[in-house]
């Protein structure tokens, strides 16, 4: 059975509608998802690599974790729920700090996305070695320095998804943390 999730209107608000992702990206129908960069002592941001079989931006570098939020959820639910599921990472709620949202529209091919994003950070040192990816979704994981991801996303989003917001909102999570 396919995944449901909250219909919002398009100023956020909750319809009280449940659709399948399937049905919101047909239609564009306004959802919830969340982005999550966990960032590690030496400041750097781990990154996963999209496979290959994904209907957006296969084979491209992407946050850490992400996803749509699903029906009833709050976004750090999603986030606890992405994160184990995709890399085999356990969270709580106390890991992590939202940072900030925004909404987008990403339209690619027959596939629109409205979304609420809600973007979060986990300050945590994890292994790569040991991580557990789930296949269907990712095909590899890497840290990476702060400074490149910096220049990447300012070079027109170089070698990463073109997400715009949550990517910006990973540079002012870094400018504020250096105060």
């Amino acid at each position: 059975m396919e995944e449901l999730v909250d219909v919002l209107n398009e100023k956020g608000m909750y319809t009280g509608k449940t659709e399948t992702r399937a049905k919101c990206s047909k239609e564009g129908l306004w959802h919830k998802a969340v982005c999550l960069f966990i960032i590690n002592s030496k400041d750097q941001v781990l990154l996963q690599k999209r496979s290959t079989n994904k209907k957006t931006w296969p084979n491209m570098w992407d946050v850490t974790a992400g996803g749509n939020v699903l029906a009833g959820e709050f976004g750090f639910q999603a986030i606890i729920r992405e994160c184990k599921e995709e890399l085999g990472i356990e969270l709580n709620k106390n890991d992590i700090t939202f940072i900030g949202s925004v909404i987008s529209t990403n339209k690619k091919g027959d596939i629109i996305n409205n979304y609420f994003n809600e973007y979060y950070i986990v300050n945590k040192d994890v292994d790569t070695t040991k991580l557990q990816l789930q296949k269907e979704e990712v095909s590899g994981v890497k840290w990476i320095d702060k400074e490149e991801i910096i220049e990447r996303i300012k070079d027109n989003y170089n070698g990463i998804t073109d997400k715009e917001g949550c990517w910006e909102y990973l540079i002012k999570y870094y400018e504020m943390s250096e105060r």
